[in-house]
């Protein structure tokens, strides 16, 4: 088998000539092609996006030279697209070879007999969007959350636009090109299926082939090899046969586990197609040997859901993952790495790719694997009906048949689900009357992907939907029961409070979340100066949330108040957000083993946005992230009204003693009690609290402060903005460290989620901790890291340094927040 990239020499123009021949990057997108050259301004700065609706109707050609190949008489020469974004018709020597309409699998050819002289090579791109206006006429409409007929092609749906992300449709050879010459036969599909026993000691690694015969030469046996871990088994594949299956046992295998729970060894499989002496195609993989199953057991509640893996539960410390560029190609091995440790480095151990995005690169996987970051797979879609018709039907599933094999080897590949609130928006979002008796996509949830899975990859388990109750009718048990299933908590959101958390116990938390605008630094490097507040029509722009200001404002109404100043509602809405994440979260761990996962709702970005990430698309670190970081450590404390509860998410018991204090806010104990603790390894433990600490004498000047072992928690007994906070409780201190400065802060009162916002001082900025609450006579240290030369005292700022007391202008609120004490 010989493989050449053809990744250079090509041009894009225009198909009505109007722009272009301009140079093209393959792979690429027109949208990076057409910044590159100078045409367009950046569509994720300011207004950008609005003035680039043009391109969702355009159409463009690439073209490149095909240089003469001659072929011997028994050789196949296939050309070959791993992606093409999306409606594409090819050509070759200016004879067509096919057309394209699914962003989300490959496409090959044989172009044997069409290239003995160079030719050129043409791949046409048509509006997407045309494309699936016409399809909703020819299918009739099907009811989606969002304009664009997203759901009648198969592209990313967020490409039109989400409410997160902007609408950009983008098109071009999205992924690599190749041509591939060969003889004989080839692999056509390898999936290496690794599984481990339940002795838990001998890992099995079933590898299924198909093969794809030239049909240049008789057709022969066939021998199919395949190597892992020191071991060697082969089989024969007689000359009618284009599949096989090889297994092999390892025993006192090396096992993986998911982050938290063990080490995550990784094994190298290669497989061989071999012609007697021979070697016509080989495929290399990587496997990790373990067992993942999903306890769906009713019980007197309802139905759990609990991942399991190798015999152990796994609480599941998620976030949502979107693609983490709306440019697709612009992403690398690099950015992918650096976005999933920030998730580890959360205690993040599950991601969920969501069903409104892509079938991630095999980097995405590869470092989930290498991490121990278990993958909750959707299939891509999302929040729409979806025509099982053809050509829909038919794409759909070759795609989830390409994708389910090509995932196949990896084991941090957890769970498939069938999509993204489709159930759901078939019971609660006016769909029925819309649709009649059209369909709508039950049948590839409840029968088309199972079936697949059954056949391609039976050792994962499959969810219908998220969110769903599976095995109930829609009319006994609602797709978002919090009894089954898995849950979607957006009524706190959108209607009501993030304390309404409260009122709900779901089985599996698969969504959740709160918005902030992104980190002060991207802002600014996005926006201009003028458009920084909160009405300019480039901030609304980035803003693609229904009312989305408005339900931050209303969210600060309730608990720290709404700002008169931009940098101070900008600062307030982040800490809500840091607020919220940390309210839900505790709640829902608060509750195991009722409830068995928190899946928070977004870890990252695709474009500078106002969202619900923790990450803006920058790589900053929100304080949403810190204050997530916190609530998913392996040991956390939560006050409740009554009690303390005591989460030990680790494999050692947890004792000691709890100290409970209700202290003033000038460090003076009021009220104090001490109760042995003792939490079992992967247990929760709710210790009743006198009520001497839990009653208030000044609801407006006193916390309650619990600590064990070193872990702390506060309560306050009101909301912010009524509390009696000492406006010049801290004071700090910036001294040169090495990467950087180190920043001091000392409180005098009672001081809470004490943060510095480095990047407000210089773009590099980073800070390894935020949310710091102090009592009376403590201190911290924040060690920042910048590589540019700044004045030290700007991090003492009363922009920079901040906390609870969210008012930094005298003018416009409390007074001084911080008294810095020199440099």
């Amino acid at each position: 088998m010989i493989r050449d990239d053809l990744h250079a020499g090509w041009t894009v123009v225009a198909a009505d000539d109007s722009i272009g021949p301009l140079t093209a990057e393959v792979p690429g997108s027109i949208h990076t092609d057409l910044l590159a050259a100078g045409l367009i301004d950046d569509p994720y700065a300011g207004a950008n996006e609005a003035a680039l609706t043009w391109l969702h109707r355009s159409s463009w050609i690439y073209r490149t030279t095909l240089p003469a190949v001659a072929p011997a008489a028994d050789e196949r020469v296939d050309l070959v697209f791993d992606g093409l974004d999306t409606v594409a018709t090819i050509t070759l020597g200016g004879a067509e070879l096919g057309h394209t309409a699914n962003m989300h699998r490959s496409f090959r050819f044989d172009v044997r007999d069409k290239v003995n002289t160079d030719q050129e090579l043409g791949v046409r791109f048509d509006s997407a969007l045309a494309y699936a206006e016409a399809m909703r006429e020819r299918l009739g409409a099907r009811p989606a959350a969002y304009e664009h007929p997203y759901n009648m092609i198969r592209k990313m749906a967020c490409s039109f636009g989400w409410d997160w992300g902007p609408d950009l449709q983008t098109c071009g050879i999205w992924k690599p090109v190749r041509l591939e010459r060969w003889r004989v036969a080839r692999l056509a599909s390898v999936r290496p299926l690794a599984t481990l026993d339940p002795d838990d000691t001998t890992g099995r690694l079933t590898v299924h082939a198909s093969i794809e015969r030239s049909g240049l030469q008789p057709a022969g046996d066939l021998v199919l090899r395949v190597s892992v871990a020191g071991r060697v088994a082969e089989t024969r594949i007689a000359a009618g046969s284009d599949a096989a299956v090889v297994e092999l046992a390892v025993e006192d295998a090396a096992i993986w586990w998911p982050v938290g729970y063990g080490d995550q060894p990784l094994n190298d499989v290669t497989i061989e197609l071999l012609d007697g002496d021979a070697r016509l195609d080989v495929a290399e993989r990587r496997v990790g040997f373990r067992r993942v199953e999903l306890d769906e057991t009713p019980d007197e509640i309802g139905q759990r859901f609990a991942i399991v893996v190798n015999g152990r539960e796994i609480w599941a410390l998620g976030l949502n993952w979107i693609p983490e560029d709306h440019l697709l190609t612009r992403l690398t091995r690099e950015r992918y790495a650096a976005a999933v440790d920030r998730a580890v480095l959360a205690h993040a151990n599950l991601l969920r790719v969501w069903g409104g995005g892509i079938y991630e690169s095999d980097d995405f996987y590869d470092l989930c694997d290498e991490r121990g970051v278990l993958v909750w797979q959707d299939f891509p879609l999302a929040c729409a009906a979806y025509p099982e018709e053809e050509p829909i039907r038919g794409e759909i599933l070759a795609e989830a048949r390409e994708n389910i094999a090509r995932l196949s080897p990896h084991p941090s590949l957890a769970i498939w689900n069938g999509g993204n609130e489709n159930l759901w928006g078939h019971e609660d979002w006016n769909w029925k009357l819309e649709l009649g008796d059209r369909t709508w996509g039950l049948g590839y949830y409840q029968r088309d992907f199972p079936a697949l899975l059954a056949e391609i990859d039976p050792t994962r388990p499959y969810h219908p939907g998220s969110p769903s109750s599976p095995g109930h009718d829609p009319a006994d048990v609602h797709p978002n029961d919090d009894r089954y299933g898995t849950r979607h908590e957006w009524e706190s959101w959108n209607q009501r409070d993030y304390t309404w958390h409260d009122r709900n116990v779901p089985r599996f938390c698969a969504e959740f979340g709160w918005q902030a605008p992104p980190a002060w630094a991207t802002l600014t490097e996005w926006l201009d100066p003028a458009d920084l507040r909160k009405d300019s029509p480039a901030f609304l722009l980035h803003q693609k949330a229904a009312d989305g200001n408005g339900k931050l404002d209303r969210g600060l109404a309730h608990h720290l108040g709404i700002p008169a100043r931009f940098d101070d509602w900008h600062w307030a809405t982040q800490l809500n957000q840091a607020r919220a994440t940390t309210y839900a979260v505790e709640h829902l761990r608060a509750h195991r083993p009722r409830t068995m996962g928190s899946v928070l709702w977004q870890l990252n970005d695709c474009w500078p946005v106002t969202s619900w990430a923790v990450v803006d698309s920058a790589g900053r670190l929100k304080p949403s992230w810190y204050a997530l970081r916190r609530a998913y450590a392996p040991r956390l404390l939560t006050i409740r009204p009554l009690s303390v509860v005591a989460v030990n998410d680790s494999d050692a018991p947890w004792s000691g003693t709890l100290l409970v204090r209700r202290l003033a806010f000038d460090g003076t104990v009021l009220a104090s009690v001490s109760l042995p603790a003792s939490v079992a390894a992967r247990s929760v433990a709710t210790l009743p609290l006198d009520p001497s600490v839990t009653t208030p004498g000044s609801p407006a000047a006193e916390v309650v402060v619990a600590e064990l072992d070193g872990v702390r928690a506060f309560r306050t007994f009101v909301e912010d903005q009524t509390l009696a906070y000492d406006p010049s409780a801290l004071t700090a201190t910036v001294a040169p460290a090495p990467g950087g400065y180190a920043v001091t802060v000392a409180a005098s009162s009672f001081a809470r989620d004490v943060t510095l916002l480095a990047d407000r001082v210089a773009a590099d900025a980073a800070v390894d901790e935020q949310l710091v609450t102090l009592l009376p006579g403590e201190s911290f240290t924040f060690r920042v890291r910048t590589a540019q030369d700044i004045d030290p005292t700007a991090l003492l700022g009363p922009s920079v340094l901040r906390s609870a007391v969210v008012d930094a202008d005298p003018a416009a609120g409390s007074g001084p927040e911080h008294r810095p004490a020199g440099a």
